[in-house]
């Protein structure tokens, strides 16, 4: 049964298309007894209130931050994002959401030399694996990749995790903005969403599929824990 928790104000969620909604996060939320609401920029719906915030998560997306002239709604993120950093609400970027996080920090994202895309493994540096959140005793995270953006640390923010391909896996901003390059997200519906949908040849199995669920609702469970007043 969810935990009721009075006066906890609403989180809010930016989607930025179909296929990448909250997933094992929403369930986690509903399990904490935390409202949320869903926001789509890019279909003209309005920004949260800054000042309304529980929390924010911003979800992934096809887009790139570069790309702001053309999806302008990003530019509306940025500012919505660098505010909730500023007021110290806690902040969650999952891929794209984690390059917009960055680039409100005030470093450019831009495309790296290489797809990263499918069933993989980021390693936790000695800052993530002291870290609350992601350090849960394991050297190595079961992920899903879909990316190839990349971006420099930002000023002042710890590295939790590198890949083989990319050094900026997972970073933390102060103590409650956390942006994840990598999807740890992944519940049964968005991986049948994401399978026509990715690359040919590209391996998402239910086996590692398995591993993602349970480290991801650790992981999104730990951040809402350190997040949420007690």
């Amino acid at each position: 049964m969810p935990v009721v928790r009075t006066f906890t104000p609403p989180w809010a969620i930016l989607q930025h298309v179909d296929w990448e909604g909250p997933g094992l996060i929403a369930e986690a939320l509903a399990e904490r007894g935390v409202g949320f609401t869903i926001h789509r920029l890019g279909q003209g719906e309005p920004a949260p209130a800054p000042d309304s915030l529980g929390g924010l998560v911003v979800m992934g997306g096809s887009m790139g931050v570069y790309q702001a002239d053309q999806f302008p709604f990003l530019k509306q993120e940025l500012k919505l994002i660098a505010s909730a950093v500023a007021a110290g609400h806690p902040v969650l970027g999952v891929c794209l959401g984690a390059q917009l996080l960055a680039a409100s920090l005030g470093v450019a994202v831009a495309p790296g030399p290489v797809f990263e895309v499918g069933e993989g493994w980021v390693t936790l540096t000695e800052a993530g694996r002291q870290d609350p959140v992601l350090g849960g005793g394991e050297a190595s995270l079961p992920v899903v990749h879909w990316h190839q953006d990349t971006f420099p640390l930002p000023a002042g923010s710890v590295r939790l995790a590198s890949s083989d391909l990319y050094p900026q896996q997972a970073f933390r901003a102060g103590a409650l903005a956390y942006g994840l390059q990598f999807h740890c997200e992944v519940d049964d519906a968005l991986a049948a969403a994401w399978r026509p949908l990715l690359p040919p040849g590209t391996s998402l199995g239910d086996k590692h599929l398995r591993r993602v669920q349970a480290c991801g609702r650790a992981l999104i469970g730990r951040f809402l824990d350190a997040s949420l007043p007690s």
